[in-house]
């Protein structure tokens, strides 16, 4: 097992050492305990990787509100004895002061108190190479600016902890105050800058240190970290202007600032040049383990597929994740036989897509399908049957909808649907490829109602390793959820530079089709010129910039992008303020299961882009304000 495996473990070291009282937020009582943790370099590192342990339980999706709030999945259980649901709850207008919802502020600031601790005692450790110790403290820069980062993603302005206050500080001291925006975001980017030139270029010692952070993570995250700042949410926002502390400081820039998008799109290309030269590249490799007589064409599906549920050690795309797997793999996808019924009292409900994200997709043409002038979007929801064009990713003779029909590769990839073929689960010839039946019918897949906890009808294939099955018993094949991917970072720096520009430049269009023709679709000019209904639209900035809003929702599906990415577009709201919708899953006939019907009607309001702080917290710390509109 790796070492660094350990560091979940280790969280036990840190409260042993930390305490786990909440008084020691505010005054360690643990002088004695710190001599021991750094009395030697092993003690040292295991305090580190305490440091490393609240980052590496990020890593559970229904935490993270980037999945959970996006309207990608939904949940359709409320209450569960298998795992907390609060996260999903969120759009149905759960979120108070009372309790907040996936409420990191403690946490946080926790990790942040250990970080603070680990520089401190750094020193002591007696047999603890020079070299060695330039790392760590790096490292743990780097843990200490992406805790800080986490908090302003959540609740904008924070409180900068650079120092743990003394053991006889008096108490009004440690109530603080929010820094500005501005002051909060260069921060964690001088944090950052500190970091970056003593990290190590790449991992040498995989079996051991495989996970650590390394210069071209780093990079990557500072890069997120200033597109974030330059984003709609949190540069000039009129929403926040004049928000101000109980001293009169106004918390939020209140005039947009164009540099901050440069910054952005510099810090970008410097990220990609790093990985680039540590040979990381976009996936594009075709999975053998476990697939036998496989046409081409569904090799690129599975191929699709596998670019998230690729173990990170063999993904050369895969910048970022954190060591644990991603546990939910039985409740994203369907019971394909009927043996796997036996399951259904394990895995009560599926994760359901709704159509605002399968409509994302684009058509076979690479654009939107609303647009697609080949392509008959108001006959979408008809009935028609699998035929040979489509063999390879529908079931030939099976009546399914129109809208299922010449879509691009990734929709196959990434939705199961009714219709749908599944490849995997088992099975590895395509000729006995199982597809999935939704409807009541019964044949390959089984009874419809080993499904019939699917609200909407889709569930995000994505997020199945094709190697898992689920039958008379489940088995998974582990993998982990990206952080930062390299595909993710090219349409990033496409949104920074086509920020920066007055007008598109052969570099963005370059940078968004890399990621295009991976998926097998034209470049986006040729594509919206020859199929478009508006052809004109990539040739003009805000045309441009909602294509590369469309293509990052589309490439970072259920990854856990889609949420924040909204949130700081402001474009969240818009995408919760109509009724989340599916098919009509109860019913048997065709005619009748292919309508649309609401399954959530989201409750999301202008207050929620930001967190609020607990009733709690602002009691307690009367210098805490209070986040706007709350």
């Amino acid at each position: 097992m790796k070492k660094y495996m350990r560091i979940v473990c280790l969280s036990l070291v840190v409260s042993l050492v930390c305490g786990c009282s909440k008084f020691l937020d505010i005054v360690p009582d643990n002088v004695g305990t710190l001599e021991y943790a750094f009395r030697n370099r092993n003690e040292a590192e295991n305090y580190l990787f305490g440091c490393y342990s609240t980052m590496q339980r990020l890593h559970d999706v229904i935490y993270n509100p980037g999945f959970t709030i996006s309207a990608e999945v939904v949940y359709p259980i409320l209450e569960t004895q298998y795992f907390n649901s609060s996260g999903f709850n969120f759009i149905r207008g759960t979120q108070n002061t009372g309790n907040p919802v996936l409420s990191q502020w403690d946490n946080m600031y926790k990790a942040i108190r250990r970080c603070n601790i680990m520089l401190e005692n750094i020193d002591k450790p007696v047999d603890l190479r020079e070299p060695e110790k330039t790392r760590w403290i790096a490292e743990t820069k780097f843990l200490k600016a992406y805790y800080h980062y986490y908090l302003i993603r959540m609740y904008g302005p924070v409180i900068l902890v650079d120092e743990n206050n003394p053991i006889d500080v008096d108490i009004e001291l440690t109530k603080r105050k929010r820094a500005t925006l501005d002051e909060s975001f260069n921060y964690v980017v001088s944090l950052l800058d500190e970091a970056i030139p003593d990290l190590p270029p790449f991992i040498e010692n995989r079996a051991q240190e495989f996970g650590r952070i390394t210069k071209f993570i780093a990079l990557s995250v500072k890069a997120e970290v200033l597109a974030t700042a330059a984003s709609p949410l949190f540069n000039g926002n009129p929403d926040y202007a004049g928000y101000q502390d109980k001293d009169g400081r106004e918390l939020f820039p209140s005039t947009f600032d164009p540099q901050k998008w440069q910054r952005a799109a510099e810090a970008c290309k410097a990220a990609i040049d790093e990985c680039e030269a540590q040979g990381l590249h976009l996936y594009e490799s075709v999975p053998t383990n476990g697939v036998g007589n496989v046409s081409d064409e569904m090799k690129r599906v599975i191929s699709l597929q596998n670019i998230i549920t690729q173990r990170w050690e063999e993904n050369p795309e895969l910048i970022w994740a954190l060591n644990h797997g991603f546990d939910y793999q039985g409740y994203t996808m369907p019971k394909l036989t009927d043996r796997a019924a036996g399951q259904a009292n394990s895995y009560p409900g599926n994760w359901a897509v709704p159509f605002v994200t399968t409509d994302l997709f684009y058509t076979a043409n690479g654009v939107p399908i609303n647009e697609d002038r080949t392509w008959d979007y108001n006959g979408r929801l008809a009935v028609q049957v699998g035929d040979e064009a489509n063999q390879h990713y529908l079931r030939v003779g099976y009546e399914t909808a129109k809208v299922h029909f010449n879509r691009e590769r990734r929709f196959y990839a990434d939705l199961g649907f009714d219709g749908g073929l599944w490849f995997g689960n088992g099975q590895q010839d395509e000729s006995t490829t199982r597809y999935v039946q939704a409807r009541g019918v019964s044949g390959v897949s089984g009874p419809k109602s080993f499904n019939s906890t699917n609200i909407t009808g889709y569930w995000p294939k994505k997020l199945v390793n094709y190697l898992t099955t689920l039958d008379e018993t489940f088995s998974a094949t582990p993998f982990q959820i990206p952080m930062i991917r390299l595909a993710g970072l090219y349409l990033l720096y496409a949104e920074c530079l086509n920020e920066v520009q007055a007008a598109p430049t052969e570099e963005v269009y370059d940078y968004i089709d890399r990621v295009r023709a991976r998926a097998g679709l034209q470049g986006v000019r040729e594509a919206w010129e020859t199929y478009s209904r508006t052809p004109n639209r990539p040739n003009e900035k805000e045309g441009l910039r909602q294509i590369i809003r469309r293509e990052r929702r589309i490439e970072l599906c259920f990854e856990g992008q889609s949420g924040w990415d909204l949130r700081r577009w402001k474009e969240l709201q818009d995408v919760l303020s109509r009724p989340l919708q599916g098919w009509s899953v109860n019913s048997e006939n065709p005619a009748e299961y292919y309508r649309p019907t609401t399954v959530i009607t989201p409750v999301f309001g202008l207050r929620d882009y930001l967190w609020p702080f607990s009733n709690t917290d602002v009691v307690v710390n009367e210098n805490l304000t209070q986040n706007p509109y709350w």
